[in-house]
């Protein structure tokens, strides 16, 4: 006889409902919704060392971009059924439609173009709310969802009556199906109804083979049209001539952040950490329960400094008691205790509950898997690799200091550059320098996600080890770069990472570009990261000289092709030249080879020649000119004077000003002739003339600090003042000698002099 037992995807109450159903029913076989290639792997469910939440993933191993995740928690009815059949020795099969065929069928669903008929009924779905059919019930019932109906009907429940819950689910959802069919894509039909008539053949095949007492657990959709059986036949010619791709199953450790995002069954679970509570205390009294998880908010919130007595928690426990009354529930339910939680201990404000719900409502946990999984063998040496450097995967965003000096730390920076080059991006460099002094520290942001593992599958196809897949795709994206930014930066990648050989390869595609590169913006771009390897390179124990002699040539044909990259140019194309010669400036400082200097100087000296390029390139390139004291004060006047003068089109003359001011203003305060020069032109300016280009002048004056601008202000207020006579704004800020002198001793003991 079969037993259709219909579920949510997750639910401490409706797995623990399953499991005292399966204790009565006692099968001798037990049918579940999920994927027939993952049995080969349904031994380690029961495995000492697994621990939920985990994932059957199945992938396509000639295109890993196609896989699947089935993600399961302790309290998954699912995760339990198998749990249960697998301890008892029952026989436990997966009935869901082969992902072999699902996986082939979702590749060839995009490219078919949307008739007509199919944009409308895409429309359809999308203001369509029965997306989660329990919707209509939770709605019809007084509930802002399902979700919140489902949760307190059937999770939150403590009634023991197992059979009479699944023969109610099997009644409504028959109901709404009959009555509320689902508006779906015609895809997303047609693959659901293959999926039932795969579920239907499963279920005939058990009974064929002898089996007296069946479980079937299955989606609460589906239920109804598992119960009533059409013919073997239709289904069979339903299934037949379906496409076919390889597929190969594994289990992956998951997260609650992700089963809250989305569980593949169409909704994600809202709360996962609530419900591992309620699975968990399951044999607790509900306003011992309520108080258990108020008091786990309270450790929280005295974790994060924030008051929270016992009183705070005695109130809102009483709170939610009444809430749950008023409401003729029960029990006070998870919605009922944040009320609560968010009038009492949050005092009305939102912050610290969503502080509750991202650690505790939903939670943290990451699972994990047995080490004799079958995996690839990259993901092997990356197990390998993190075990020996200490590095463990956390499903909790933390931040990790490396210090470069130390083996260790260049190590696991190694490490994970490595796996950036490769995709897997466990890891976001936040800055260098920043929580210690100097460049040997490195700052990351380590943040593990279930979906590395599809990457690491995809990335297998590189190399059996992380170092010879990262050196492999480094080599091909070599061949294939087309830019040299592109392979400027891939060389510092390189380099960071550690692949000594993917140097050579890398470089040599660079010399080969760089060789026949004649745009200027190229050779600018490439400059900055190559000037990093060459002066920190050391640092990390790395050659800077492998890129000395590349970054030669490209300084000296950046410095030819220089002025006729600028000649031309529209305010836009302006702007972003302009990034890259102050890029390059700092980039040839930091070098600091006299032989770059000598050709980079008179290179900017051509730009600074008014009439050959845009206003705003102009200007910048005299005040780098005068910056380096290249040009004396003298020339610089002069060129501020060319540039301003009355005779000149006012718009090109404040692109000069800006240009020339990009940095600071402080300029203007010190250099009282080139002050002059600036008020003049801006006095002698018509009124239409000066209403054109304020928003520039503004522009330009509003990124300078907020002490420049004030100075700047109290100068032009008096400047009819003599230039010898002192500004106002420096008698607000009298010195005082015996005041500058005390700090000295302090100084004198930090610095350790």
């Amino acid at each position: 006889m079969t037993h259709l037992f219909g579920i949510r995807h997750h639910g401490p109450g409706c797995a623990r409902s399953l499991v005292r159903a399966l204790e009565e029913l006692s099968p001798d076989c037990v049918l579940i919704e999920g994927p027939p290639e993952a049995e080969a792997v349904l031994a380690a469910a029961i495995h000492a060392e697994i621990e939920p939440p985990v994932a059957l993933l199945l992938y396509c191993p000639d295109d890993t971009k196609k896989a699947s995740f089935y993600p399961f928690a302790e309290f998954s009815p699912e995760w339990q059924a198998i749990r249960f059949g697998l301890q008892r020795g029952v026989l436990v099969r997966f009935m869901d439609l082969p992902q072999a065929h699902d996986l082939a069928l979702r590749d060839a669903e995009p490219s078919a173009p949307l008739s007509e008929e199919s944009e409308a009924t895409a429309t359809e779905v999308e203001e369509d709310i029965s997306g989660d059919p329990l919707d209509w019930l939770g709605r019809a019932a007084g509930y802002g969802d399902g979700e919140t109906w489902w949760n307190q009907m059937v999770e939150e429940r403590r009634d023991s009556d197992s059979a009479g819950l699944f023969a109610a689910i099997q009644e409504a959802m028959t109901s709404v199906r009959a009555e509320i069919p689902r508006k779906r894509a015609p895809e997303a039909q047609h693959r659901e109804s293959l999926r039932e008539a795969h579920m239907r053949k499963t279920i005939r095949q058990a009974e064929k083979d002898g089996f007296q007492r069946i479980a079937v657990v299955c989606g609460a959709w589906h239920v109804p049209a598992l119960a009533t059986m059409p013919s073997a036949k239709s289904d069979n010619d339903l299934l037949k001539g379906l496409p076919k791709v390889k597929v190969a199953a594994t289990w992956a450790p998951w997260t609650y952040g992700r089963l809250a995002a989305a569980s593949g069954y169409g909704a994600g679970v809202l709360s996962p950490g609530w419900y591992e509570f309620l699975w968990r205390n399951q044999a607790a009294e509900a306003s011992q329960r309520s108080i258990a998880w108020i008091s786990k908010v309270a450790r929280l919130m005295r974790e994060e400094d924030i008051d929270c007595s016992s009183a705070h928690v005695i109130e809102a426990a009483r709170l939610s008691d009444a809430l749950a009354a008023m409401r003729e529930r029960p029990a006070a339910g998870l919605d009922e205790i944040n009320e609560s939680i968010r009038a009492i201990i949050c005092m009305g404000d939102d912050a610290p509950l969503r502080l509750v719900r991202s650690r505790l409502i939903i939670g943290e946990k990451l699972g994990r898997v047995p080490p004799d999984v079958p995996t690839v063998p990259l993901q092997q040496d990356l197990e390998k690799q993190q075990r020996s450097l200490r590095l463990k995967p956390e499903a909790l965003a933390k931040d990790l200091d490396l210090d470069l000096r130390n083996e260790n730390d260049l190590s696991r920076s190694h490490l994970l550059h490595r796996l950036r080059l490769l995709g897997l991006k466990w890891g976001e460099v936040k800055g260098t320098g920043r929580s210690a002094k100097g460049t040997f520290h490195e700052v990351w942001q380590l943040q593990w996600q279930p979906e590395f593992a599809v990457s690491i599958i995809e990335a297998s196809r590189w190399g059996h080890t992380i170092a010879d897949a990262a050196t492999a795709l480094a080599i091909d994206h070599a061949e294939k770069a087309t830019s040299l930014p592109e392979l400027s930066a891939l060389v510092d990648r390189v380099l960071l990472a550690n692949l000594p050989h993917a140097v050579e390869p890398v470089t040599h595609a660079l010399e080969n570009l760089a060789a026949i590169a004649g745009d200027a913006s190229q050779l600018l771009e490439a400059i900055p990261p190559l000037a990093n390897i060459f002066r920190y390179g050391n640092v990390r124990q790395t050659d800077a000289s492998l890129v000395g002699h590349v970054l030669d040539g490209l300084v000296t044909r950046a410095c030819i092709s220089l002025g006729g990259a600028c000649a031309s140019l529209d305010d836009e194309a302006a702007a972003a030249m302009r990034k890259r010669i102050l890029a390059t400036h700092q980039a040839i400082k930091l070098i600091g080879k006299d032989t770059h200097l000598a050709d980079w100087m008179p290179a900017l000296g051509r730009l600074a020649v008014l009439g050959g390029t845009h206003g705003l390139v102009c200007g910048m390139a005299s005040r780098l000119l005068f910056d380096e004291q290249t040009e004396d004060a003298d020339a610089t006047e002069q060129r501020m004077s060319q540039a301003l003068s009355i005779g000149n089109d006012p718009s090109p003359a404040a692109a000069w000003l800006e240009g020339f001011l990009h940095q600071s203003g402080m300029i203007l305060l010190h250099d009282d002739r080139l002050w002059r020069i600036v008020d003049t032109w801006l006095a002698s300016l018509s009124d239409d003339n000066f209403t054109r280009i304020l928003p520039l002048i503004r522009r330009t004056f509003s990124q300078f600090p907020g002490t420049e601008r004030t100075q700047l202000g109290a100068r032009a207020k008096h400047s009819g003042s003599t230039t010898s006579e002192p500004i106002a704004v420096a008698t607000e800020f009298e010195w005082n000698e015996t005041r500058a002198l005390k700090p000295l001793p302090v100084l004198e003991q930090i610095l350790g002099l």
